[in-house]
C-alpha cells in the first residue's frame, strides 16, 4: 500500500472517530496537566500526521509536560524513523521523542514575552539517515493564564470640581491596564471599584468613570482623597487587583454672601482732619475665595455727606475717608450704615438670599482749638483811584470758631509795595489806601490777610482780598506816536499830507471818542486844517497851494484833542510839518537830510564843502602814512630775489639722489656762466617805470619790448634759480575797450575841468546831486 492510501484511511479514521487510541492513551498519561491545552484534532500535511499544539504558560513541573505529538504516516512504529525538532526554542523550552514524535515543555514559558513558536520537523530514516518525509514547519501557541495583575499607568491623578456641583457630575476617569491576554478567558477583563469615598463619589465599575454621589461644600471641606481598585477576571474570586489614589479638589464658587461680623463700630476724627483723612476701616468676612469673595462697600443715607468709603482691594477692608471738614460746634456725632455687596454673583445662588450684610458705624467729631475762620474765603473790594490816603477799602471779618471765642488780631502779609499802599485796623479788619492809587499804574490790587488768635498766636488763617482801583478821567488823550508830516513845496490846496488819531490810558465803559481840532491861536492855520473823520481818527489838509523851502522849513500845528469822559478832558499835541524840495512824490530821506541841515543852520553847498575837507585831510593823512611805511621796509626785501629753493622733481618711484638716471641733478650744481653775469636790477622799479610808460605808449613800444628781452635773458643765464618756462608781465590795462581805462592813474584831467549842469537835465531825482557838484564846482574856483 502506498502512502497516498495510507493517508486517506487515516484521515477518514480522524472523522469517524473522535479521538484515536495513540491520543486516548496520552490523554490517560497526562490527565492532569495537558488534556486541557490543546484539542485533539488530527491534520494531514505532506505526508505528516500532526494534531494542533498548545502549551500553557506557567505551567511547568518537575517532569517534562507533554503538549502533544508529531508522526509520520510512515512511521512502522518498528523504531526505524527518528524524528528531530528545530526552531524556535528547540532544545530549550521544547524536546521531541525521537522515536515516537511526541513533543515536551522542559521550561516554565511566559505568554507576554512571547505568544507563539515556530518550530520545523524531520523524519529521517536511522540506517541511512536520509528523510523519509519532507521538512514541517508548524507553530506552537502559548496559552494565557491570569498572571499579571493590573496596573494604573497614569496615577496618581488629581482632579477638580466645583463646590456643590448636582450628583452625577463627571468629575475624572482613571484607566487601569492588564498585560493578560484580552481574547482568551477573563484574564484581562476589569472591574473597577471604589474602596474609600463613600458617600461623597462613586465610579463606574467597566468605565472607571468617577462621579458626585452628593452636594459638597468647599467652606466645610475642600478635598478629598479617593482609592478606586481594578480587579481583573470581572471580579471573579482568585483575581488579582491594583488601586490608584485620586485626590480630588472643589474649587470654589459664590456661594456665600459676605458677612460683618460687628453689627456696630465707634470711630472718632478730630475737626481739624483735612479732607481725606482715614477715620476707621470696616471688615465683611466672606468665606468664598478669590474674585468670588471681592466685595464693594458703600454707605446708605448718610445726608451729611460728610463721609466717603473706598474698597482695599488686597485686604478686602472699607476704608472710611472724610469726605468735607466736620465741626464739634455745629455737629458732635454721625451714625452712617455701611454696605459690603459682592461683586460677582453667581445667579444659581440668588434663591439662597442677597449677596450682602450692612452694618452700623457711629462716628464722634473729637474737639480742638481751630484757627480763626473768615467769612469769605476770598473778598473782592472797589476803590476810585486818585482818593485821599485813608480812603476806606472795605472790611474783612472773621471769628473763632471754638466755644471761648478768642478775639481776633488782623494783619497784611505785605509786599515792599502793599506796605506802602494799604494798611489794616489789626481790631477790626478795616482796610485803609495810605496814598492815592493810579488805575493806569496797577488796575488790580491783590493782598494777603491774616486772622490771629489772640490767645493761641499759633492759629492763623489766610484770607485773599482783590481790591479794583475804579477808573476816573484823569489823562488827557494823546497822539499814539510821534508823526512825521511832510509836505512839497509845488503841493496843492485840499491835499492830504498825514492821518492821525489818539490813544487814552483811561478806561472807558462806553469805549473812547475823540474830536480833533485846530486850536484858535494858531498862526499856521491859513496853511492847514484838521478834518475830525469822526472814527477817532482826523486827517490833516492843506489850506493853499504852494510851499517855499527858503521862507519857512517847519510848520508847528497845534492839535486838540478831546475825550468823552466825565469831565471831557483836552490835550494839545503839536504836530510839524517839514516842506520837502520835491514835485508830486516826497523822499522822506532827503527831507529829513534837509531837515537836519536845517536845525543845524547849514547849507547843502556849506555842508559839501566841509565833507570835501574832511576828506582832502583823510586822503592827505593816509599819503603820509604809507610813506613811513615805505621807509620802514627792511634792505633784506631787495634781495629776495637773490634767494631760490633748490626744486628738484623725479617722475619715478626710484631711489632718490641716488638714482641719477632719472635725473641729472649735476645740472643743477653747475655754475656755468654763459656770459658775463651782470648784478639784477632792481625789478620793483623797473616794472614801476616801465608801468607808468605803457600807459602811454601800450605794448608795442620799443621801451616795453626791450625790458621783457632782458629779463628773460637775466633768468636764462642766472644758475642760482630754476629755469623759468615763461615769465609773463601785465603792465598796462589793455587796449582795444570801447569803454577806456577806468583808472584815474594815467589820468590828465580832474573833477575841476569837468562840467555837471548835465545832471540838471536828469530829472527832479537828481536835483538835489546836481546842486551839490555845481555848489562844490563854485568853491573850487
Amino acid at each position: 500500500m502506498n502512502s497516498s492510501v495510507l493517508l486517506r484511511l487515516l484521515v477518514m479514521l480522524v472523522q469517524l472517530w473522535p479521538c484515536s487510541p495513540r491520543m486516548q492513551s496520552s490523554s490517560t498519561q497526562n490527565t492532569q496537566n495537558t488534556v486541557q491545552s490543546f484539542t485533539a484534532l488530527r491534520r494531514v500535511r505532506r505526508g505528516w500526521l500532526w494534531e494542533p499544539l498548545f502549551a500553557t504558560e506557567e505551567q511547568i513541573t518537575p517532569n517534562p509536560v507533554y503538549i502533544g505529538q508529531l508522526k509520520s504516516d510512515l512511521d512502522k512504529q518498528d523504531g526505524s524513523l527518528k524524528y528531530i525538532l528545530t526552531g524556535e526554542g528547540a532544545g530549550s523550552f521544547f524536546v521531541i521523542d525521537e522515536y515516537n514524535g511526541k513533543i515536551y515543555v522542559i521550561q516554565k514559558l511566559d505568554r507576554e514575552k512571547k505568544p507563539f513558536y515556530t518550530l520545523r520537523a524531520q523524519a529521517i530514516n536511522r540506517s541511512t539517515q536520509l528523510p523519509v518525509e519532507p521538512e514541517s514547519e508548524f507553530i506552537i501557541k502559548v496559552r494565557d493564564v491570569n498572571d499579571n495583575e493590573p496596573q494604573f499607568l497614569d496615577g496618581p491623578y488629581v482632579a477638580t470640581v466645583p463646590e456643590m456641583s448636582p450628583e452625577g457630575t463627571s468629575v475624572t476617569q482613571v484607566t487601569a491596564t492588564d498585560a493578560d491576554d484580552p481574547s482568551y478567558g477573563n484574564s484581562a477583563r476589569l472591574l473597577y471599584s471604589l474602596i474609600q469615598g463613600q458617600p461623597y463619589f462613586s465610579v463606574e465599575p467597566k468605565t472607571g468613570v468617577i462621579r458626585m454621589a452628593s452636594q459638597m461644600d468647599r467652606e466645610t471641606k475642600d478635598q478629598y482623597l479617593v482609592i478606586i481598585q481594578a480587579k481583573d477576571m470581572v471580579g471573579q474570586p482568585g483575581a488579582l487587583s491594583a488601586t490608584a489614589t485620586v485626590t480630588i479638589n472643589l474649587s470654589d464658587v459664590n456661594d456665600n454672601p459676605p458677612k460683618f461680623q460687628q453689627r456696630l463700630y465707634y470711630m472718632s476724627v478730630s475737626e481739624e482732619a483735612p479732607v481725606g483723612t482715614t477715620v476707621g476701616r470696616v471688615f465683611a468676612e466672606d468665606s468664598d475665595t478669590g474674585d468670588n469673595a471681592a466685595m464693594d462697600y458703600s454707605i446708605e443715607a448718610d445726608s451729611s455727606d460728610a463721609f466717603n468709603i473706598i474698597t482695599n482691594n488686597e485686604t478686602q477692608e472699607g476704608i472710611i475717608l472724610l469726605k468735607r471738614r466736620v465741626d464739634y460746634e455745629s455737629k458732635r456725632r454721625y451714625s452712617i450704615e455701611v454696605k459690603a455687596v459682592n461683586r460677582y454673583i453667581d445667579e444659581r445662588f440668588l434663591k439662597e438670599g442677597p449677596f450682602e450684610d450692612t452694618t452700623i458705624v457711629k462716628i464722634n467729631v473729637e474737639d480742638a482749638d481751630e484757627p480763626p475762620v473768615f467769612t469769605l474765603e476770598n473778598y473782592v473790594m472797589e476803590i476810585t483811584e486818585g482818593a485821599e490816603s485813608g480812603s476806606l477799602v472795605g472790611v474783612v471779618t472773621a471769628r473763632d470758631p471754638d466755644v471761648d471765642n478768642s478775639p481776633i488780631r488782623y494783619s497784611i502779609v505785605h509786599s515792599m509795595l502793599l506796605k506802602r499802599l494799604f494798611s489794616i485796623n489789626e481790631h477790626n479788619g478795616a482796610i485803609i489806601t495810605t496814598e492815592p492809587l493810579d488805575r493806569e499804574i496797577a488796575s488790580w490790587h491783590n493782598i494777603t490777610v491774616t486772622a490771629t488768635e489772640t490767645r493761641n498766636p499759633e492759629k492763623i488763617s489766610e484770607a485773599n482780598v482783590y481790591i479794583q482801583v475804579l477808573d476816573v478821567n484823569d489823562n488827557a488823550p494823546e497822539f499814539p506816536k510821534d508823526y512825521e508830516t511832510f509836505v512839497c513845496e509845488n503841493a496843492v490846496s485840499g491835499q492830504l499830507i498825514q492821518s492821525i488819531s489818539a490813544v487814552d490810558q483811561d478806561d472807558s465803559a462806553e469805549g473812547h471818542h475823540f474830536n480833533f481840532s485846530l486850536a484858535h491861536e494858531d498862526s499856521n492855520s491859513s496853511y492847514f486844517t484838521v478834518k475830525d473823520n469822526q472814527d477817532n481818527t482826523a486827517g490833516i489838509f492843506t489850506a493853499k497851494s504852494g510851499f517855499r523851502r527858503q521862507e519857512q522849513f517847519f510848520f508847528y500845528l497845534p492839535i486838540l484833542i478831546q475825550d468823552n469822559g466825565t469831565p471831557p478832558l483836552t490835550s494839545t499835541n503839536t504836530l510839524t510839518v517839514t516842506v520837502c524840495d520835491c514835485d508830486t512824490e516826497i523822499h522822506t530821506f532827503y527831507c529829513r537830510y534837509g531837515a537836519f541841515m536845517y536845525s543845524l543852520g547849514l547849507s547843502t553847498e556849506a555842508l559839501v564843502a566841509v565833507l570835501a575837507c574832511i576828506l582832502i585831510i583823510l586822503v592827505f593823512f593816509l599819503a603820509i602814512v604809507t610813506i613811513r611805511q615805505q621807509q620802514k621796509k627792511p634792505s633784506f626785501s631787495e634781495k629776495m630775489e637773490e634767494f631760490r629753493e633748490n626744486i628738484v622733481s623725479y617722475d619715478d618711484e626710484g631711489g632718490g639722489e641716488e638714482d641719477t638716471e632719472a635725473f641729472d641733478i649735476s645740472a643743477l650744481r653747475t655754475r656755468t656762466v654763459v656770459q658775463t653775469h651782470r648784478p639784477r636790477k632792481k625789478v620793483a622799479s623797473e616794472i614801476q617805470s616801465l608801468y607808468r610808460q605803457s600807459l602811454q605808449v601800450g605794448p608795442d613800444s620799443a621801451i616795453f619790448r626791450q625790458f621783457i628781452s632782458e629779463k628773460l635773458e637775466e633768468a636764462n643765464t642766472d644758475p642760482s634759480v630754476p629755469p623759468y618756462d615763461s615769465l609773463q608781465t601785465y603792465a598796462f590795462e589793455g587796449t582795444g575797450s570801447l569803454a577806456g581805462s577806468l583808472s584815474s592813474l594815467g589820468s590828465t584831467t580832474s573833477d575841476m575841468d569837468q562840467s555837471y549842469d548835465y545832471l540838471a537835465d536828469w530829472g527832479p531825482h537828481f536835483k538835489q546831486l546836481a546842486g551839490m557838484y555845481s555848489f562844490h564846482r563854485t568853491v573850487g574856483d
